[in-house]
């Protein structure tokens, strides 16, 4: 059954065009991936599917009676008194309402006129059947499992809405709109926030969703643990692919791969064409024969007329490319049996790990559980309590953490850049035109930079220190996947070492040959990426 249609829709802001006759049919139960650059339109389509916004033409169609619940990246504003628990089941009024009027029913029964008693009966067993179809028997274990996965607890529930975090806020939200049930679900970025667990219990939830679902989300893992279908929308239009995330980036290189040829062939033919309305006119001058500039002509309205092929762009580069100045000896790290206390609370006691040179490490661990605080004891930020940290021969160190931050706000890209970049100002104001900092950009102020103008600042930064052992923690937050993936082609071509914390289980897959993960405060060893810790851990080797 066909439950969106969007039919040749144009959708501009202003005299920018998003949406450039724009078609897509969403059919009943289709898990939907929506990928594309940001600014691409993602957002926009599911403003225009849930009416948001109008489009400026063509055809936007919804299957009748069904029901729309969308999760905003952005959570909407409500009153200051308003606790979590009423958000939370502000779906289920419809199923509440009913129970209420059976209760109200239930108590007139108990002492009406023998009269009246049958009509009541008729009235609540009516009652009875609508609440079992909308799914009144079983919406408190509902409501249980759901707040189990997503580990809302009865203190939360108590809070008020608007002292959560942006990211409970987030999962307040998300946890809301599955108890809704609506039969088209729009999630855009649902995964952030969410740590590995969660997402985890998320992605077999959705994957048995008995709806339809379309989602935005620069989690290629969780694509590809949930989609179905995958709509990348590219200059304005739907390229359809049958597969998850991993298959579009096979069928779409295959794709550019086809395109670019197509493009070529048809150059060819236009540089023949061309060749051969210029001859044919000075053999028709040579010869003074009209019939030569009349195949010119016809040739010539031949050209005009054939439908020109864009040439394919590639995907947008970055210069990353970590070199190293000299390698550093063979132990990297030694840590032997540290412990760390931050106030009253242990992270770590006996924590014991090394790390050798060359090796590609990921740093794994809960929310809380001291990632963070344990990149800041090996950089010699904080104290350990006990054991020992050692830092091996001519290790060099180039550290990015979670929340960038610059020596001043103040400064612009060009001064920061000036100050770590050898080199003449031209050759400067090249290498940062790569990094996508170029004209009046190069003139911001650090402080107002976006996460990912951030990144890619501090990304240019480490490579100006040809540092042999990189500390990225969660480089890959507030980058898209195009960034992502030049990010992960740069570190796997990279000679030092890499110790690297991430939630990113697709970014850990393609990087990582050895896992640390935090257990008990302490540090359990796995020699693979998350696959193979994940098997691991549960007892599958």
């Amino acid at each position: 059954m066909l439950e969106v249609s969007l039919n040749k829709v144009i959708k501009n802001y202003g005299f920018k065009q998003i949406l450039d006759e724009f078609n897509l049919e969403v059919m009943t139960g289709e898990r939907i991936a929506l990928i594309g650059s940001n600014g691409c339109g993602k957002t926009t389509l599911f403003k225009l599917i849930t009416g948001n916004c109008k489009a400026n033409d063509g055809i936007i169609s919804i299957r009748k009676g069904a029901t729309i619940g969308l999760l905003d990246q952005i959570p909407t504003k409500v009153a200051d008194d308003c606790q979590v628990r009423k958000i939370l089941i502000s779906g289920l009024q419809e199923v509440y309402a009913i129970e209420e009027k059976m209760r109200e029913i239930e108590t007139k029964m108990a002492s009406c006129d023998p009269n009246k008693l049958n009509s009541l009966l008729k009235e609540y067993g009516k009652l009875q059947e609508l609440f079992e179809k909308v799914g009144g028997y079983e919406v408190e274990q509902k409501i249980n499992k759901v707040c189990n996965g997503f580990k809302i607890s009865d203190k939360m529930l108590d809070r008020t809405f608007n002292s959560l975090s942006g990211g409970e806020k987030t999962i307040i939200n998300l946890a809301a709109l599955i108890l809704k049930s609506p039969d088209i679900l729009l999630l855009d970025e649902p995964t952030n926030h969410l740590d590995i667990d969660t997402l985890e219990w998320l992605e077999k939830f959705l994957s048995s969703y008995n709806g339809t679902i379309i989602i935005s989300s620069h989690d290629r893992y969780f694509l590809d643990q949930v989609a179905t279908k995958t709509v990348l929308i590219d200059k304005g239009k739907a390229i359809i692919f049958h597969g998850n995330y991993s298959y579009y980036l096979k069928e779409n290189e295959r794709r550019i791969i086809s395109e670019f040829e197509n493009y070529k062939n048809q150059q060819k033919q236009i540089e023949a064409m061309k060749n051969a309305i210029k001859k044919l006119r000075e053999w028709g001058k040579v010869g003074d024969n009209e019939r030569f500039f009349k195949r010119a002509n016809c040739i010539e309205k031949r050209l005009e007329k054939l439908e020109k092929l864009d040439k394919p762009e590639s995907k947008k580069e970055l210069p990353l490319s970590f070199e190293i100045e000299k390698r550093s000896g063979q132990d990297v790290l030694i840590s032997n049996k540290i412990g760390i206390i931050l106030g009253e609370k242990v992270l770590f006691k006996n924590a014991t790990f090394s790390i050798t040179y060359g090796e590609r490490v990921c740093l794994m661990g809960k929310n809380g559980s001291g990632k963070s605080t344990l990149i800041k004891a090996l950089l010699g930020n904080i104290n350990i309590s006990d054991g020992t940290i050692k830092i091996g021969s001519n290790v060099m160190m180039g550290y990015m953490p979670q929340e960038i931050e610059f020596i001043s706000d103040n400064i612009t890209v060009l001064e920061f850049a000036r100050d770590i970049f050898y080199g003449t100002e031209t050759q400067l104001r090249a290498t940062l035109s790569k990094f996508l900092f170029y004209g009046e950009n190069v003139f911001k102020r650090v402080g107002s930079l976006s996460g990912g103008e951030k990144v890619r600042l501090k990304l240019f930064e480490l490579i100006q220190k040809k540092a042999n052992f990189l500390i990225l923690d969660e480089p890959t937050n507030h980058i898209d996947i195009d960034t992502k993936e030049i990010l992960e082609d740069a570190l796997n071509e990279y000679q030092g070492t890499l110790l690297f914390v991430s939630h990113d289980r697709y970014f850990i897959n393609k990087l990582a040959q050895k896992i640390l993960h935090i257990e008990n405060n302490k540090i359990e060893t796995y020699l693979g990426n998350y696959d193979y810790y994940k098997d691991h851990l549960h007892g599958h080797n």
